[in-house]
C-alpha cells in the first residue's frame, strides 16, 4: 500500500488558455479558407493541451522505501526530517533562499511546499524541494518510512 501519492495537475484555467491558443491558430488561418481554420483550431488546440498536460503531469509518491518526485527516485534513508512550507517560506526557498545545488520539483500554482534535506555524504545535493499541495501528509509519509 502506498503511504503517500500525488499529481501536480495544472489549474483549469490552463485548460481554457490551451482551448484559446487553439482559436487563436484559427483566427490566423482563417484568411486561408475553412478547412485550414478547422485545422488551426484542432492542431492549436491539440498541441497546447498536450504542453498543459505534460507540465502538469509531476507526480510525487512514497512507495518502497523512496520518495518518488518527478524522474528522481531517493531512498527515504539518504533524506533527513521534512521540513512543511507554507506559502510564503515556500516563496522564499524558491527565490532568495534557493541553491542551485538543490533538487526541486515546483509548480507556481501550487503554494506550500516541503524541503528535505540529503543527509548522504556522497550525494552533493543539500536539500530536496516539492511543491505539493498537502506538505503535512507528504512530510508525514516520509516520516512514516523511515521509521
Amino acid at each position: 500500500m502506498q503511504p503517500y501519492e500525488e499529481r501536480l495537475t495544472a489549474p483549469r484555467s490552463w485548460w481554457v488558455i490551451a482551448v484559446m491558443a487553439g482559436v487563436a491558430m484559427a483566427l490566423i488561418l482563417l484568411p486561408l479558407g475553412t478547412l485550414p481554420m478547422l485545422g488551426g483550431l484542432i492542431g492549436g488546440s491539440a498541441l497546447s493541451a498536450m504542453a498543459v498536460s505534460s507540465y502538469g503531469s509531476a507526480r510525487i509518491r512514497v512507495v518502497g522505501g523512496a520518495l518518488v518526485a518527478g524522474d528522481a527516485k531517493i531512498p527515504v534513508t539518504a533524506l533527513g526530517v521534512p521540513e512543511v512550507l507554507d506559502a510564503e517560506e515556500a516563496r522564499a526557498w524558491r527565490t532568495h533562499k534557493a541553491d542551485t545545488r538543490a533538487f526541486m520539483l515546483l509548480r507556481g500554482y501550487v503554494p506550500t511546499a516541503v524541503r528535505i534535506e540529503v543527509t548522504d555524504p556522497a550525494d552533493p545535493t543539500p536539500y530536496v524541494y516539492l511543491s505539493t499541495r498537502y506538505p503535512e501528509r507528504l512530510a508525514a509519509a516520509v516520516e512514516a518510512v523511515r521509521a
